[in-house]
């Protein structure tokens, strides 16, 4: 027989605004959070090919699917124009595990406990809870319920109210009642620990069993990220404040660098002339850094780590003359600045440029591995501290998210003198933070196990600084995956544009 040939479309289509989302996590807005489930095949509980006859070793007879086509295009259009409202906190769908494993993964989200009253309409319980027909779970507040109600009655769309949000934290339970007869409680922490067993069973074959231990056993205390915002992040320096010449910054990357793109964006919302730069540039001397203001050596994998974190990139400026001296004189000047993201923070410490314990000598500071073994890309919480930071003047006291990825992180000093001389000195001002604000050397609220949960360090002068968090994949406030209810107006533009915005005024003053 011949064989048969394979068909592939790619389709495009236009996403209006890519802000206007929902996401699966309970927010009880307004404390009066109220659960809704808007089926798609209304009075059909079909077991077939479900994960609970999986469970049992079973295949089952007849399997969910839509007879409806149209009731679909009205649910669909409905919910989009409600979530364009805003009139929706959280919502998910039931087709995977079914109604049960759609309320639990919306409690685990959001860290809340649900309160769950079903009428069965004759189906038994494990069909009720468990089927995967077509449907959604949606939470609304008390004040917008029968607005949400109207809008899918008025699209023909059945909508039940079947519960509220209840709780929050650790203390919070979980019930479900089926025609009045309590089928579940249990606490949310118990559950999830149940749902979570698995997967940290894989977790210890993958990382440092020590830190998946340490992540298990905290899980069952977590709050939420502790966020803060202590300066308007609306008032940035426009580009039409700043002089009538742009200052000019190179974004500078070596072989593996990836992190160039956000970075140019970043500098260039910020009013800085934005210059791609090469190590080559620099080394065969056909670019001088004599004209601009400010470096930034950016993220990633430079000679993909094979020497260590930034071990090639840095031998690339010792051993090559002219770059050499390129970054001397850069250094040595009082009007620029420096800043070095991941890849280009371990580069500063190996240069010397933060972390000495006098102006010009060795880095007291080593960039080595994580100390759970692996690559960790997380989206933490850090805080800002008081330092003579130009980058991060302004900014003091505020707790930000931002997105970590590296595999080599974890700063450790060569004696307690030199880590208790930077302390002091104000020369780490950003630290991850745990729930209640504290820096934390706790995994994986610090994801690689720097003491005193230090995530970056500056300069004696301020003009440098490195930070092993990425700013530069944060300066949307669409970059951020989550931020509390209060604080998502604050991230148009992101707080951390201000650094930003910081480094291009100084930059101008110094004109």
């Amino acid at each position: 027989m011949a064989p048969q040939g394979a068909l592939v479309i790619s389709a495009y289509a236009v996403c209006p605004d890519i802000t206007a989302t929902v996401t699966p996590d309970l927010e009880d807005p307004g404390g009066e959070g109220v659960l809704l489930w808007v089926p798609l095949s209304p009075g059909r509980h079909r077991l077939g090919g479900s994960a609970l006859a999986q469970c049992y070793s079973q295949l089952g007879d007849c399997s969910p699917d839509l007879e409806l086509p149209g009731l679909l295009t009205a649910a669909f259009n409905t919910t989009q124009g409600l979530i364009q409202d805003g009139l929706l906190s959280a919502g998910h769908d039931i087709s995977d595990g079914g109604l049960i494993s759609c309320l639990l993964e919306m409690a685990f989200a959001g860290n809340r406990g649900v309160k769950v009253e079903l009428a069965s309409g004759g189906a038994g319980v494990m069909e009720l809870l468990f089927s995967e027909e077509l449907g959604l779970v949606l939470e609304v507040s008390q004040s917008d319920f029968k607005t949400v109600n109207q809008r899918y009655s008025d699209a023909g769309v059945q909508c039940h109210r079947i519960g509220s949000t209840c709780g929050f934290g650790p203390q919070s339970m979980v019930s479900v009642h089926v025609d009045g007869e309590e089928v579940l409680r249990e606490p949310l922490p118990d559950l999830r620990a149940l749902w979570e067993a698995t997967s940290f069973q894989l977790e210890r074959l993958q990382a440092n069993e020590l830190c998946v231990i340490e992540e298990e056993e905290g899980l069952a205390h977590r709050m939420q990220p502790f966020f803060k915002l202590t300066f308007d992040s609306s008032e940035m320096t426009a580009v039409k404040d700043l002089t009538a010449k742009q200052p000019r910054v190179a974004v500078v990357r070596e072989e593996g660098s990836n992190g160039d793109r956000e970075m140019s964006v970043s500098l260039f919302m910020a009013g800085f002339e934005v210059w791609d730069v090469t190590m080559q540039d620099l080394c065969t001397g056909s670019l001088s850094l004599e004209t601009f203001k400010a470096v930034v050596f950016v993220g990633g994998f430079s000679y993909a780590d094979v020497l260590g974190s930034a071990k090639g990139w840095a031998a690339t400026v010792a051993y090559n003359p002219k770059a050499k001296a390129e970054f001397e004189h850069f250094r040595q000047r009082g009007d620029t600045l420096s800043l070095g993201v991941c890849n280009g923070c371990q580069l500063l410490a190996l240069l010397g440029w933060v972390g000495d314990g006098e102006d010009g000598g060795e880095s007291e500071v080593v960039l080595t591995h994580n100390k759970s073994g692996r690559f960790e890309s997380r989206f933490v919480s850090v805080g800002i501290q008081s330092s003579p930071s130009v980058w991060l003047k302004g900014m003091e006291g505020s707790a930000l998210g931002v997105w970590v990825a590296h595999g080599e992180g974890q700063m450790l000093f060569r004696s307690a003198e030199a880590r208790d001389a930077v302390i002091s000195g104000g020369l780490a001002p950003l630290c991850y933070l745990d729930d209640q604000g504290h820096p934390t050397e706790q995994y994986p609220l610090n994801p690689n196990g720097s003491p005193l949960g230090i995530a970056g360090l500056c300069s004696r002068d301020g003009r440098h600084l490195a930070m092993m968090p990425h700013p530069e994949r944060c300066t949307l406030g669409w970059q951020w995956p989550w931020a509390p209810r209060d604080m998502r107006r604050s991230l148009t533009p992101s707080p951390w544009l201000r650094m930003f915005s910081n480094a291009a005024s100084w930059c101008s003053s110094t004109e």
